[in-house]
């Protein structure tokens, strides 16, 4: 019985570590055709020589998704390389927080930058190919920061609001090209987020909550799994999920 991932060309930004790495190396373990984008091209490139050991199908693709023509080529070496592209994961994120009163506008226009316009730039990237192949699948990550709103969180809440009013938007409009959409909100889980939180009392109570509650990567690899793997014909739109013990 398929499993509808294998042999899916599945395109990935924020894949050299966290979240991105778990899903390539659990969709690649399943048969899918991986194609990798972060900044860090050293662990890019030793991730996608991992999976092409294990006799996975690995591409590393150098990625800043703050610039839309690098998430363009991301996608197009995807097509070029294998002949399609059967789902983009807009992954990459960045999670600093600090009051707003702290006034940290770099960290802000980063932010928005990496977590709204790099979610944007994917979807630009892969609307044209997937309307003309009348099919694919858009997942985007979001946040329980998506739902709830906490002090210190206020801008990394927006843009993951965002990303879920930007997957609803998007799920209603390629209904005619037979597109899925899936956003996934994760509670802690064990990455490299809270490392980009630089407001020292933020930062010290952030680590301490992840240090109790987070639960391993490869529990946001099984919900794209799960989600991917449904029958073309089932679009599961939203995923929110968190540790059992998280309570926020």
């Amino acid at each position: 019985m398929s499993n509808n991932i294998e042999g899916k060309v599945v395109a990935i930004t924020g894949a050299s570590s966290g979240l991105g790495e778990a899903t390539a190396q659990l969709l690649s373990a399943q048969g899918a055709i991986v194609v990798l984008g972060a900044r860090r091209v050293d662990r890019l490139q030793s991730l996608a020589d991992e999976l092409t050991r294990n006799g996975g199908k690995a591409l590393a693709i150098t990625t800043d998704v703050t610039h839309r023509d690098q998430v363009k080529e991301l996608v197009d070496a995807a097509v070029q390389t294998y002949g399609r592209i059967d789902v983009m994961i807009n992954n990459a994120g960045l999670m600093p927080q600090a009051p707003l009163e702290r006034l940290q506008i770099d960290e802000w226009d980063r932010t928005i930058d990496v977590n709204i316009k790099g979610v944007l730039y994917g979807i630009a990237a892969v609307l044209p190919y997937m309307k003309q192949q009348k099919a694919g699948h858009i997942i985007n990550v979001s946040s329980v920061a998506g739902h709830k709103v906490g002090p210190g969180s206020a801008v990394y809440a927006a843009t993951k609001h965002a990303v879920r009013a930007l997957s609803e938007g998007l799920r209603q409009e390629v209904k005619p090209y037979n597109i899925r959409t899936t956003v996934i909100s994760p509670g802690a889980v064990a990455t490299e987020l809270p490392n980009s939180v630089t407001d020292p009392d933020t930062a010290d109570r952030i680590h301490k909550f992840y240090k109790e509650m987070a639960i391993p990567a490869d529990s946001f690899a099984r919900v794209v799994a799960f989600a991917m793997s449904q029958p073309e014909d089932v679009d599961v739109n939203e995923v929110l999920f968190r540790p059992t013990s998280q309570a926020l």
